[in-house]
């Protein structure tokens, strides 16, 4: 077995969370590692809507979402949906995200995911402004839309408790205020909130790139590596990789030994963490997208349909139509009528958009129209875990992000950071331990 020059620390995930560890572990004046089995933002990060969503500081677990949710379950093609393949695999997962709905769980998630927003939002000024990043950001708002009069008031109390944690926002009360940010709405919807601090990547695979190659123009190191098995000691860790699985030459390196192991694997962190000594409830809300040319649509600003579970942000110079939430795991193959079933309803809903579009369902990068699904990596109270592992201080956790990866991840990269400088933590970090399941 060949040993790899050892780094200050390994990153083991080239998402955008763990890929924003590692340059602000650089810039830190720390040598840093990458590992991953695929390369850089080839998951999740890839293909999000590429939005950074501070307002969003309501967790899924809300008090009273099950009375809601049955009839969301059954419906194979609904905002929330469960295959049933999968259902007794989540039980464990479902019955903390029941505990995490109720009000003193629901009052304390609210409050940390503010805090991580409040931090992450001056964090990714600090990254935009380090790596010359501000040609990768689109800051044209969001408007959150509601069908009706009842709709709207029973979103204000959520508007209210963003309000408390200093979201701002600006309520519309007219399709004709409406249009006045984002025309050719359908006027079904009469009503929205729109938040003018939000902002989007570009591309959120090429901001995720653009910070590799700002990390490797800086001498840090991306291998791309499979890893079999993590062993630590007081002072220092081992990881075991698979380079042979890899495209890019790897000169016969299989172990590869750090001072300090950062895992920001996302939805495939659960494994990894159980070998350094934690057993934690992560799975997966699997979202589909579909992105396809604009057509005659000029999209102004992020539209959220919030109750039919769906986004339409512009990506480049085209369209991205996603979300929902099917639990289904890492295994099960997607089921791609949900992409487009969000397409359906988003032309609806948009008029102009897709209109002279070809309506075939084809895949191909090639095309006008491709699907694509990802793997959120979500903890049932919809908060990260950002921690030390239980057994050891040579390892730092940063993954289970859920639908926040992206809005959090120049956040999460700061406390990375001090957590791996043994120092204390800007916010408190608590909220997001690693033993709060325990």
């Amino acid at each position: 077995m060949v040993t790899q020059q050892e780094q200050d620390v390994i990153v083991i995930g080239a998402g955008i969370i763990g890929i924003s560890c590692a340059l602000r572990l650089q810039q830190a004046g720390k040598r840093v590692l990458v590992m991953d089995s695929k390369g850089v933002a080839a998951e999740t990060s890839a293909g999000n809507a590429g939005a950074f969503a501070f307002a969003d500081v309501i967790p899924l677990a809300t008090p009273g979402i099950l009375r809601k949710a049955p009839r969301w379950f059954l419906d194979p093609l609904g905002p929330l949906s469960i295959r049933p393949a999968y259902a007794l695999t989540l039980l464990p997962w479902l019955w903390r995200f029941w505990r995490a709905s109720w009000h003193d769980k629901y009052t304390t998630a609210v409050a940390a995911q503010a805090s991580l927003m409040n931090f992450s939002k001056v964090a990714l000024e600090k990254q935009i402004q380090s790596t010359d990043g501000e040609p990768f950001m689109r800051r044209e708002g969001q408007l959150q839309l509601y069908e009706g009069e009842q709709e709207f008031q029973d979103a204000l109390s959520g508007w209210q408790t963003r309000k408390e944690h200093g979201v701002l926002f600006e309520l519309l009360e007219s399709p004709d205020a409406i249009a006045r940010i984002q025309p050719g709405i359908h006027p079904r919807f009469t009503h929205a909130a729109f938040t003018p601090e939000w902002k989007n990547s570009v591309d959120p695979k090429a901001w995720a790139d653009h910070l590799a190659q700002t990390f490797i123009a800086l001498g840090g190191k991306i291998q791309i590596t499979s890893v079999h098995k993590i062993s630590f000691q007081d002072n220092s860790v081992t990881v075991f990789g698979d380079p042979s699985a890899s495209h890019l030459h790897h000169d016969d390196l299989h172990q590869y030994k750090a001072n300090k192991l950062v895992i920001a694997a996302g939805a495939w962190s659960k494994p990894l963490a159980a070998q350094t000594g934690d057993t934690l409830p992560i799975d997966t809300e699997r979202g589909y997208n579909t992105t396809l040319s604009a057509g005659s649509l000029q999209l102004k600003t992020h539209l959220t349909f919030s109750n039919h579970g769906f986004v339409v942000t512009k990506i480049k110079d085209k369209i991205r139509v996603g979300g929902a939430v099917e639990f289904a795991g890492l295994e099960l193959a997607p089921n791609y009528q949900r992409a487009q079933y969000l397409v359906d309803k988003a032309k609806r809903f948009l008029p102009k958009l897709g209109h002279e579009q070809d309506k075939s369902q084809i895949q191909d990068e090639d095309t006008e129209s491709q699907q694509w699904m990802g793997f959120r990596p979500s903890m049932p109270d919809s908060l990260p875990v950002i921690d030390y592992a239980s057994q050891t201080q040579q390892v730092v956790y940063a993954f289970g992000h859920g639908h926040l990866g992206l809005t959090q991840s120049a956040g999460t990269a700061e406390l990375v950071c001090e957590l791996i400088h043994n120092k204390a933590t800007s916010i408190d970090i608590s909220p997001y331990s690693a033993k709060r399941f325990t």
